[in-house]
C-alpha cells in the first residue's frame, strides 16, 4: 500500500504497509521425483527459485513440483516474494530444515526493500515493517493488525503491461529526487495516530483517508518514472469513478499497473465489481476483483 520514508532521511529507507489478501494466493505442492519437474503457472520463475533454493540449502532437486495457483507476476503484488517463500516452505518440511521464514528470505534475496511480502508470510493481516538500516537483513514487522472481517478490498488489473522490476526498478529508484523529510514524518505520524488506531476501531473510512493520502504521496513522488500517479491510465480512470462511488483507501500497488480500494462489506464490493462490468466493458485489457484479507499467513500441510 506504500513506503514511508524513500530516502531515509533518519537512517532507515523504505518502510511500509500492506494487506494479506485471501483470494489471491499462491498454492503448490512438493512432492518425490526422479528429477525437478514443475507444473502450473509461473513455472519458470519457480525453477529459477527451486535452482537457488536447493543449492544453497545443499538439497536434492530430485522434487515435483505442482503449482495449483500463482500470484500474477510484476503487477504489484508480491509474486516473487511469495513463490520464493512457498516453495521454501515445502522444502523446509519436505526434507524437515527446520528453517525460519526470515532465513528462507534471506536465501532467496527478498525484502530488499519493502518487507510487507515477508510479514504478511509470516502472519497475514496489516503489516508496518520498519524499513531498512545500516544492518538490516530483512526489514523488521514493526506492526501487526488483524483487518475487520468484513471489510474488503477491490482490485483492478490491467493485463497489457506490468509494474517496473529487475534492473527497470532499480534504475528507477536512482532517477528518483530526494523523498521530502517534512513529508515522511507527515506520513509516518498519520499512520501511528490515525491509521493504524482506525483499523483498531474498526473506522474504514479514517483509515481509507490515510491510505489515500499515503497513495497521493508516493504516487506523486514516482509520477517522473512511472508517467503519472497510476502507471495505467484506464486504470487511473476506473479508480476516479470508484472513488466517488464511496470506495476508500484508493491507490496503485506497488509499480502498478493493478490499481486498489476498500469498502466496508462484501456486498458493497461485490456490487461494484458487477457495475464496472458493465461501465467499463469497453476496456477489455481490465479485469476486476474483490477479495477479503487474510487474517494468518502462509500455510504448509504435510499429507
Amino acid at each position: 500500500m506504500g513506503f514511508i520514508d524513500l530516502s531515509g532521511s533518519l537512517g532507515r529507507h523504505f518502510g511500509s504497509i500492506g494487506v494479506a489478501l485471501n483470494e489471491i494466493a499462491t498454492r503448490l505442492t512438493v512432492s518425490k521425483a526422479t528429477e525437478l519437474q514443475v507444473n502450473g503457472p509461473s513455472s519458470a520463475r519457480a525453477i529459477k527459485c527451486t535452482h537457488i533454493l536447493c543449492d544453497a540449502l545443499n538439497v536434492s532437486e530430485k522434487i515435483q513440483i505442482d503449482i495449483e495457483t500463482a500470484i500474477p507476476e510484476h503487477v504489484g503484488l508480491g509474486s516473487g516474494t511469495q513463490m520464493s517463500l512457498a516453495i521454501g516452505s515445502a522444502l523446509n518440511s519436505f526434507y524437515d530444515l527446520r528453517l525460519t521464514i526470515r532465513e528462507i528470505a534471506q536465501l532467496t534475496e527478498r525484502g530488499m526493500r519493502s518487507g510487507i511480502g515477508i510479514g504478511v508470510f509470516e502472519q497475514g493481516g496489516l503489516v508496518v515493517d520498519g524499513g531498512r538500516g545500516e544492518k538490516t537483513i530483512t526489514p523488521p514487522v514493526i506492526s501487526h493488525m488483524d483487518i475487520p472481517e468484513q471489510w474488503r478490498f477491490i482490485l483492478v488489473f490491467d493485463q497489457r503491461g506490468q509494474g517496473l522490476h529487475g534492473d527497470q526498478e532499480i534504475n528507477a529508484f536512482k532517477e528518483l529526487p530526494a523523498f521530502p523529510r517534512r513529508q515522511a514524518a507527515r506520513l509516518c505520524y498519520l499512520l501511528l495516530m490515525q491509521g493504524l488506531p482506525a483499523v483498531a476501531e474498526q473506522n474504514i473510512k479514517l483509515f481509507g483517508d490515510v491510505i489515500t493520502q499515503l497513495q497521493l504521496s508516493v504516487g506523486e513522488h514516482f509520477a517522473s518514472v512511472q508517467g503519472g500517479i497510476f502507471t495505467s491510465p484506464e486504470v487511473a480512470e476506473v479508480m476516479q469513478w470508484l472513488e466517488r462511488q464511496g470506495a476508500v483507501a484508493v491507490g496503485q500497488t506497488s509499480w502498478g499497473p493493478t490499481g486498489f480500494c476498500a469498502v466496508d462489506n462484501k456486498t458493497k464490493a461485490e456490487v461494484l465489481v458487477m457495475e464496472m462490468q458493465e461501465k467499463f466493458s469497453h476496456f477489455k485489457q481490465l479485469s476486476f476483483v474483490a477479495t477479503g484479507a487474510r487474517n494468518s499467513g502462509g500455510e504448509v500441510v504435510n499429507g
